[in-house]
């Protein structure tokens, strides 16, 4: 699985990448087919402090990409909310697919 970090108006540093890699390695357990991940942090503001814009592209076999948006103070927060958002997009497409082959 291919995980990729981009940074807009921000510097990606090592810890944020292994925060964000650490985060996507459980994405796998919601559903099988996920082929790639793709985690674009955007920093609002140029000053010191700012907000920061996450999004999350999850890339899986025989469907859309599941995308998931958020904006938050915290860069490590807003990552732990998007991987969230992304798992339950995962979680109940497998559910779906699950009921439509009963």
């Amino acid at each position: 699985m291919r995980i990729d970090v981009i940074g807009r108006n921000l510097e990606i540093t090592k810890a944020i990448k292994d925060h964000a890699e650490g985060k996507a390695d459980k994405l796998p357990k919601f559903y099988d087919g996920v082929q790639s991940v793709r985690f674009t942090i955007t920093k609002a503001d140029h000053h010191h402090k700012g907000s920061f814009d996450v999004e999350l592209v999850i890339d899986v076999e025989k469907h859309d990409d599941f995308v998931s948006h958020c904006k938050s103070e915290d860069v490590y927060g807003a990552i732990d909310e998007v991987v969230h958002k992304g798992s339950r997009q995962l979680a109940e497409f497998k559910e779906k697919l699950k009921i439509e082959k009963r």
